[in-house]
């Protein structure tokens, strides 16, 4: 019998890789598509953009990570990038966006959002460049179908390089390029304990709450003709009420 099992010892040890892959799925997914990017980013002019990848910075207000900035001539790029798969549904004033993969569904942080919120802390530590141009982006992987709608840049990494490359006027100097790409790289936090903290606290603020399965506003309890009722935080825009989802 023990001569049985060592016999088929790959297919123990299969069953173990598979086991953690499913633990670590996000995390791996997650920087599988930021390398992706990262390595894409490496096309472009050297002598007119120079990137940095997965910073972190501190503000007043907290910690902010980034995964990709590209510091340009021609403004300050802010990547985010999502390597999901499936049709993504949202828009720029829901909370969350659903994923859909068949019938499963899976509600996660809007990442239009998420990216102003780094928007806001590039601004606070670069308070002395008021003038920096921001060029938020959302990258999604190909194989998300998108379905959104929004007023930015939400795009597929094959089109990356193309919405970069649509901003032509020159409005940072080669000396404030540097001066950026330095300061972004010294204020860059590496301290391992300090950037496990923040993806703690990222989960915990990120983690979908009660929320409209139409559109992926928070639910709320309102006071209506005939008492209490829980509904969607976008009414008028979206009319989900909880009572009416029962009597369906």
């Amino acid at each position: 019998m023990l001569q049985f099992y060592m016999s088929i010892w790959y297919v123990w040890v299969i069953i173990l890789l598979l086991s953690i892959y499913r633990v670590f799925r996000p995390k791996i997914k997650g920087f599988i598509g930021e390398k992706v990017i990262a390595y894409v980013l490496k096309r472009l002019d050297p002598t007119k953009y120079k990137t940095i990848n997965d910073v972190m910075v501190e503000t007043d207000t907290g910690t902010s990570q980034i995964d990709h900035i590209i510091i340009s001539n021609y403004g300050i790029f802010v990547v985010e990038t999502k390597n999901y798969s499936g049709w993504i549904f949202g828009d720029d004033r829901s909370q969350y966006w659903t994923q859909v993969i068949y019938k499963n569904k899976a509600k996660f942080y809007n990442p239009v959002r998420q990216n102003q919120g780094h928007v806001r802390a590039l601004k606070a530590v670069m308070a002395d460049y008021p003038d920096l141009l921001y060029i938020p982006i959302v990258v999604f992987s190909t194989n998300a179908e998108l379905k959104t709608k929004t007023t930015g840049h939400v795009i597929y990494s094959t089109h990356l390089l193309r919405t970069i490359h649509q901003y032509t006027e020159n409005v940072v100097s080669d000396a404030v390029k540097e001066e950026v790409f330095q300061r972004l790289a010294t204020l860059n936090i590496r301290d391992k304990e300090a950037r496990a903290k923040h993806v703690a606290d990222i989960k915990a603020f990120t983690a979908p709450k009660d929320t409209c399965p139409r559109c992926g506003s928070e639910l709320v309890v309102r006071q209506g003709k005939y008492g209490q009722f829980t509904g969607c935080s976008g009414y008028p825009r979206c009319r989900y009420t909880l009572q009416a989802s029962k009597r369906r």
